[in-house]
């Protein structure tokens, strides 16, 4: 193995274990956990998709789910003709590949291989906009996850691609990030203090 590969895998471990030390003892998480589902709910309005893929937060993660059901009963409000579907990952460990199904409140749910609750035998789908959690994040976009490589996979392999937001807190910002060929980077990023990528438009939200 090239030693600067070597190198630069062990150096980004080391930030992920100091980030999630970090997130998981945030003191102030519910506060910044509200002004990022404020922030993720601003940033929906006037977007047209029905299908949205998201995550259950594991390890300190927000949580996305409330401002997502309430995006799906604002679309049932208004009465639109088609209706808001909320989805959550299904993987598969052994192929190494993840696909969607939808969840809604009180929805039948498993663990996955993993032991992360996933949607029981609801409808896969294909969601046009895609939710996913940052262990940390960058200019330009990147995204620094757990290291399983499973959302970089999914995202070259599907077509059409969706588009792809990562929700974290500002806390998890790296500013030296230097990201490898494989990396993808994300269209845009929401933290607590608002619209982090792209930066030229960032609805802050009111503390």
């Amino acid at each position: 193995m090239d030693k600067s590969m070597d190198s630069k895998g062990l150096e980004k471990k080391v930030l992920r274990k100091a980030l999630l030390e970090q997130r998981l003892h945030l003191p102030d998480r519910l506060h910044r956990a509200e002004l990022l589902l404020r922030v993720m709910r601003i940033w929906l309005v006037g977007r047209s998709d029905t299908t949205i893929g998201a995550y259950w937060p594991i390890k300190g993660e927000f949580d996305p789910l409330p401002a997502l059901h309430r995006w799906k009963e604002d679309g049932e409000l208004n009465e639109e003709p088609q209706r808001r579907r909320i989805a959550l990952p299904v993987i598969n460990k052994l192929h190494k590949t993840m696909t969607f199904h939808t969840w809604y409140p009180g929805c039948p749910m498993e663990e996955d291989a993993y032991g992360i609750p996933k949607p029981k035998d609801t409808e896969m789908v294909s969601p046009s906009l895609l939710f996913v959690p940052c262990v940390g994040y960058s200019a330009g976009g990147y995204r620094l996850g757990y290291g399983g490589g499973f959302y970089d996979r999914m995202l070259a392999s599907l077509e059409p691609k969706p588009f792809t937001v990562g929700l974290g807190f500002g806390v998890g910002y790296v500013p030296d990030f230097e990201p490898e060929a494989h990396d993808i980077p994300l269209d845009a990023i929401l933290t607590d203090h608002g619209v982090a990528w792209p930066v030229e438009s960032s609805p802050r939200p009111e503390r």
